[in-house]
Parts: C-alpha cells; sequence; structure tokens
C-alpha cells in the first residue's frame, strides 16, 4: 500500500512538472503568435494605410462624403455678398503674386484698321477697355550646337618683314571636358534628371534620343562622373571643411546597392551616410558613400568634429570622440505609434499603455511648437530656459512612467520594445536640455536623405563605386543648392560655367561660389511661395 502511495505520488509531482513546462511554453508560444500577429498588422498597415504618425483622433473619424456635415458650425454667420466680392479680389491679388516672378509674353489682339468702324453709325470706334486672359507657357528642353570658335592673329608686316611674328589669341573660356561635346549646360541637366527629379539614365537617354540627339548611356554616365570628380569634388571638400568647424550636427544613413565591388557580391548592401548642418547657420548636406555601416566611417568623415550630433539609436556613432550624441524623440513617439498600429481593430486603442507613453511624447512636441509660436525668433537661451519650465516636468513623468511600467510588459511585445528603447537612449533623449540650439528630434536629416532614397527606388542600384562616390558628391551639391534656395539646374550650370576659370584648390576662390554667396546671381534662387 506504501508502495503505491508512493508511485501515485511521484506520478502527480511528474505530471504536475510536465504541465508547469507545457505551461511554460504555451506562455512562449502565445507570445511568438502575439508578436507575429503585431508584425502583421503592422506590416498591413506600411502596406495599405496612411503613412501619417498625425496623434489626432478626429482625423480618422472623418468621413468621405460628409466633410460638409461634419464641419459645419450654426454659431457663424452667413455671408454677405459685400464679402465674397472681397474674397474674390484677394484671391486673384495671390494668384497674380504666384506669378510675379515669371517672365512675361504679352500678346496684343486688335481690330484691323478697316474693321474700326461703328457698326450702328459708320463713324470711326475707339478703344474703351481691354479683357485680358493669363496662361501658363511650357517652354520643353531643346539641344542646340555651340560652336566655339576661338580666332588667332598675326601682324602681316612683320610676316613680310620681321625676324619674328607674333601671334595673339583671342581669349576663350576653358571647357568643362576638353575633347567632348559636353557643355555646362548639358551635364547641369543631365544632373539635374538624375538626382533632383529622379530619372535613371536609361531614359535620360530615351529622352535625348526623342530630341534627336543620340549618346550611349555610358557617354552620359562619363559626363556625371567627370563632372563630379573634376569641378564638384573640390568643392564637396571646401563644404567639409565649413561643416566640421560647426559644433552642432545632425547623421543618418540608409542603404544603397552598388553592383561591381570588390569582394561582394551584387546583391549585398553599401550604405549612403548623411551628415547635415543644424539650425540657424547656413544649410550644408553632405552624402558619403561607405560599403559598410561599420562605425569607423563617422569616426572617419567627423575626424576633428566636436559638439553635439543629433542621431537614431544606431550604435555606430557611440564611439565617436569628443562629441556628445543628443537622441530622436520622434523614433521614441513613433515605436508607440508602430505599437497602435499593431493592435487588433477591436480594441479601444485610447485606453492602452501605447496610448499612454504616446502622449508623453506628443506632450513634448506641443511644448516645442508653444515655444516657437510665443516667442518670435527665439533665441537659444530663451528655448532652454522655457524647456526647464515646461519641459523637464513632462520628462520626469514620463521617466517615472517607463520605469512602472517595464516589469509589467513583455519586453519582446511591441510595446515593450517601445518602452525599452525609451529608456536605452534615455541619456541622449534628454541632452536637448542642455543647449537651446538642439532639437527635439533627428527629422532634419531624415528630410534631407529623403531625396536619395526617393532617388533610390528609380534608379535602384550604382554600377561602380566611383559611381557611387561621384552621386554622393552630386546629391550633396544640389541639397545643399536647395536647402540655401537654389535652384539646382541653375546653380550646376553656373558651376560648371565658372569653376573651369578658376585656381579650384583656392579657398578663397572657391568660396565664391558656395550656395550662400553674395556673389551668386539672384536670378538663381527659388522665388518666395505665396501662402
Amino acid at each position: 500500500m506504501e508502495k503505491n502511495t508512493t508511485q501515485l505520488q511521484e506520478t502527480i509531482e511528474e505530471l504536475a512538472a510536465k504541465n508547469a513546462d507545457l505551461e511554460k511554453q504555451k506562455e512562449v508560444l502565445e507570445a511568438k503568435i502575439k508578436w507575429l500577429e503585431e508584425q502583421f498588422r503592422l506590416s498591413q498597415q506600411k502596406k495599405f494605410g496612411a503613412s501619417s504618425e498625425k496623434s489626432n483622433p478626429n482625423q480618422l473619424e472623418l468621413l468621405l462624403f460628409n466633410e460638409a456635415e461634419l464641419s459645419i458650425d450654426e454659431k457663424v454667420e452667413e455671408p454677405t455678398l459685400e464679402s465674397i466680392a472681397y474674397q474674390r479680389k484677394k484671391y486673384i491679388g495671390q494668384r497674380d503674386a504666384k506669378l510675379e516672378n515669371l517672365p512675361t509674353e504679352t500678346i496684343h489682339y486688335r481690330l484691323p484698321d478697316e474693321e474700326q468702324v461703328c457698326l450702328c453709325c459708320g463713324e470711326t470706334v475707339h478703344e474703351m477697355s481691354t479683357e485680358t486672359r493669363r496662361e501658363l507657357k511650357i517652354v520643353p528642353a531643346q539641344v542646340t550646337v555651340i560652336e566655339h570658335v576661338q580666332h588667332i592673329y598675326s601682324c602681316r608686316q612683320c610676316e613680310r618683314e620681321g625676324i619674328e611674328t607674333p601671334i595673339v589669341t583671342a581669349k576663350m573660356p576653358a571647357a568643362v571636358f576638353p575633347k567632348s561635346l559636353a557643355s555646362p549646360s548639358s551635364i547641369a541637366y543631365i544632373m539635374n534628371q538624375k538626382y533632383v527629379e529622379g530619372m535613371p539614365l536609361y531614359r535620360i537617354e530615351k529622352q535625348f534620343e526623342r530630341l534627336g540627339v543620340f549618346l550611349s548611356r555610358q557617354t552620359i554616365a562619363n559626363w556625371v562622373i567627370h563632372g563630379a570628380t573634376k569641378w564638384l569634388s573640390p568643392l564637396y571638400n571646401r563644404l567639409r571643411e565649413l561643416l566640421l568647424q560647426l559644433d552642432l550636427l545632425h547623421a543618418d544613413e540608409t542603404t544603397v546597392q552598388v553592383l561591381a565591388e570588390p569582394g561582394k557580391a551584387a546583391e549585398s548592401k553599401s550604405y549612403m551616410w548623411l551628415y547635415r548642418s543644424g539650425r540657424d547657420v547656413s544649410p550644408i548636406v553632405l552624402y558619403d558613400y561607405q560599403t559598410s555601416r561599420h562605425s569607423k566611417h563617422p569616426k572617419a568623415f567627423l575626424k576633428g568634429f566636436s559638439g553635439y550630433l543629433h542621431v537614431d539609436g544606431y550604435a555606430g556613432y557611440h564611439d565617436l570622440k569628443n562629441v556628445e550624441l543628443a537622441g530622436c524623440w520622434a523614433h521614441a513617439r513613433r515605436k508607440y505609434d508602430e505599437t497602435l498600429k499593431s493592435l487588433p481593430a477591436n480594441v479601444d486603442k485610447s485606453t492602452t499603455l501605447a496610448a499612454e507613453g504616446l502622449q508623453f511624447c506628443t506632450q513634448l512636441f506641443k511644448i516645442e511648437k508653444q515655444i516657437a509660436e510665443e516667442f518670435e525668433n527665439c533665441s537659444p537661451e530663451q528655448r532652454k530656459e522655457q524647456r526647464q519650465k515646461r519641459s523637464q516636468p513632462v520628462l520626469d513623468a514620463y521617466l517615472a512612467w517607463l520605469k512602472s511600467k517595464r516589469p509589467q510588459v513583455p519586453p519582446k511585445s511591441k510595446l515593450g520594445d517601445a518602452i525599452n528603447y525609451s529608456l536605452n537612449q534615455w541619456p541622449k533623449l534628454i541632452t536637448f536640455m542642455k543647449d537651446g540650439r538642439l532639437e527635439l528630434d533627428n527629422n532634419r536629416a531624415e528630410r534631407s536623405i529623403k531625396p536619395f532614397v526617393m532617388g533610390r527606388k528609380a534608379w535602384l542600384f550604382a554600377q561602380s563605386m566611383k559611381g557611387a562616390t561621384s552621386s554622393a558628391i552630386i546629391y550633396s551639391i544640389v541639397e545643399t543648392a536647395k536647402e540655401n534656395q537654389l535652384n539646382p539646374l541653375n546653380y550646376l550650370t553656373y558651376l560648371f560655367e565658372h569653376l573651369p576659370q578658376i585656381e579650384i584648390n583656392d579657398p578663397e576662390a572657391l568660396d565664391q561660389f558656395l550656395p550662400w554667396s553674395n556673389s551668386i546671381p539672384e536670378e538663381f534662387r527659388i522665388p518666395t511661395k505665396v501662402k
């Protein structure tokens, strides 16, 4: 009897242990299923949903076909006839202002002299008024051959009687690409089409064919690489020198595929790094092509720089000397936004922990907006003082919330990832409190790297390392030009016309062609948009 009891007890303990083990396996599998469901819903949202991260719930509740009903306000008085007339005049004035920077071609339509006769009495009529209609005329690209004929002079008298005959040659501008059909405008046009408009070279080749010009893709690529390495590279290096003299920068990186890299497969990833200036200085945007995402690349590019560096959570920036990293609250906020988007449709998202975390991040951005609105031309000192008063209490409350919720949330869930991100990045996330020039996020760098990401969707890859390096240089010049309100096409043309005529390695001569230089013609600047 005792033996049976002992066996029964052992069986019960064995089954209990097995049951506990199965419960653990069940929890692990349930957590994995939950994680996979979150990833699936988030993937569906990214693929088919809106990409905006705005947190206004009313924005998602607007119905497509009842905007008038939802926007109605019975307290608003009906507009009078006079107010309608005034609004119409204001609209016409705005349209005129939008066109004032464009050249105008005027065509007059008058009656022939023989028809300027009154149909009633036969007397001569006079012009009493005019009616004007405005249209936008687009002049498409066209190709013209320019022949540069250099005249050479000698003296007839010396030819007949002298021992030597002096030869005088008329001055002619140096060619941007000797012994080639390339001109400043053609190289600038090709670069603008690819690096600003996002057209791959094969489409540019076909476009030239339709214009009656037959240039091979290889020839076009050679023009681009020559223009970048010969003329734009010194300007790029000068911009880098000026960038490293600053004490506040932004950095980011994205992938690029280069087909012919030694020792690497064609489908492997390389990286385009971005470094740019912050607010309240002349904008500089520089790209740097490298074969990997290794931390040695930002160390090499930023050698000699000391100060603050805005980054995301990538660890490759952590070992930089004399550099204090400023974290990105947009990334912290995005983690909660993705968590909410990954939840099932039947869940009340407003009562979730993710919504609470999102609210802390959103509140910090609201404070920044309020400071900018309340203090016109806000100085860094004013911004720092206001942050101490308004943002510090939010930071203290958020940190306490993070520490209290971390034990309650599975670390491998989307919410756990969001909480862990903020806690792990906390020393960098609060760096913005130290200096009023610092920004709350790294969106400035993300906006600057976006043109490359969009262009990559069109041309997909770079053929060679030399081509990728040239692309980095050209993107740097055109994006810096855009940030300084310059028309990239006109600016590139100007550079290729004038850089061959100067001592290219002279910093003083080169400084005259920086995007913010007063020597840049005013007509190259992009007109201010009328709101």
